[in-house]
């Protein structure tokens, strides 16, 4: 392997009932803060002192955890874990595509939408033989392409007043409070955001929306109800559009969220969908929690799906 990895000693003793991969990579952002720090030692220890062969990679800037996930595949390697939330699952996921390598998930992240979706396990030693036993599930990926270029996202795409409150929200607060920074920033942009409308085309189909997601799942910031129905393992999109603009509109959807009734509310729109273009200009966009541009933007499936390792 590249130089750049560190290498974990080997494991003092090995459990002969778990499958032991040649070497399984582990790309971590060591940003996520102490407490996920911890988090992840312990499933690496759990790991380690079952057989596992493990090389840790840290990420030093956005894009990192997709170069070395890519150069993990190139070099042979069966697994690439990445440890931390949506947005770092994500950039592995665009570094593995193309490639026969697996993806494995330590769920370190603020929302965990994808780990949720597949039921995956949070608990250490849950986590460690999950990912030492490598029973997979196919998962089809989305593709957004817009002016900046093309990139993969494993759970839904936003464009509008979500998208602006992920543009604005401030690291130093979301690394404080987690959750509780979306929250916040959320009141914040909701007395200054315009909410213009914004025009979407279906599958050959236009309309108008005051606010787009796009998922390939039925979860939403957590375990919160979006898409009933909608699963990240099928080919399509689900596509919410919100008609309904202005502070007050947004405050009550984000009243809904929490209480699994946002798929209930009058002005929301779910449609299934192969292909969603976002023909307003400018308007931002965020893909898994992470900015992702601005408008115009095409949402397909991905050329082929990945394989994720689940419990």
């Amino acid at each position: 392997m590249n130089a750049s990895f560190r290498h974990v000693p080997p494991p003092i003793r090995r459990s002969p009932s778990l499958v032991v991969p040649a070497a399984v990579v582990i790309v971590f952002n060591p940003a996520a803060g102490r407490r996920r720090a911890q988090l992840l030692w312990r499933v690496l220890d759990v790991m380690s002192h079952n057989g596992v062969r493990l090389e840790i990679s840290e990420t030093r800037h956005r894009g990192h955890a997709m170069e070395l996930a890519r150069r993990a595949a190139g070099a042979g390697v069966p697994l690439v874990v990445a440890a931390g939330g949506d947005g770092t699952i994500a950039e592995v996921a665009n570094g593995l595509s193309g490639t026969a390598c697996r993806l494995g998930i330590i769920p370190l992240g603020t929302a965990n939408v994808l780990a949720h979706e597949l039921g995956l396990p949070f608990a250490p030693r849950a986590v460690a033989a999950s990912l030492a036993f490598s029973r997979s599930r196919t998962v089809w990926p989305g593709v957004v392409s817009g002016p900046g270029g093309s990139r993969l996202f494993v759970q839904m795409l936003g464009a509008g007043f979500d998208a602006q409150v992920v543009h604005r929200l401030p690291i130093p607060l979301k690394r404080l409070l987690g959750r509780g920074a979306y929250v916040a920033q959320s009141l914040r942009e909701a007395a200054r955001y315009r909410f213009p409308p914004i025009r979407v085309c279906i599958d050959g189909q236009a309309t108008e929306a005051f606010s787009v997601i796009v998922t390939k799942g039925h979860f939403y910031a957590g375990r919160y109800m979006l898409a009933p129905g909608a699963t990240p393992t099928e080919r399509g999109f689900t596509v919410a559009l919100f008609d309904c603009a202005g502070p007050l509109s947004a405050l009550l959807y984000g009243a809904a969220l929490p209480l699994n009734l946002m798929p209930r509310l009058p002005g929301i729109r779910l449609l299934r969908a192969e292909r969603i273009e976002i023909c307003s200009i400018d308007i931002p966009a965020q893909a898994d929690g992470d900015a992702a541009g601005r408008a115009p933007l095409l949402v397909t499936d991905a050329a082929a799906p990945i394989s994720v390792v689940v419990s």
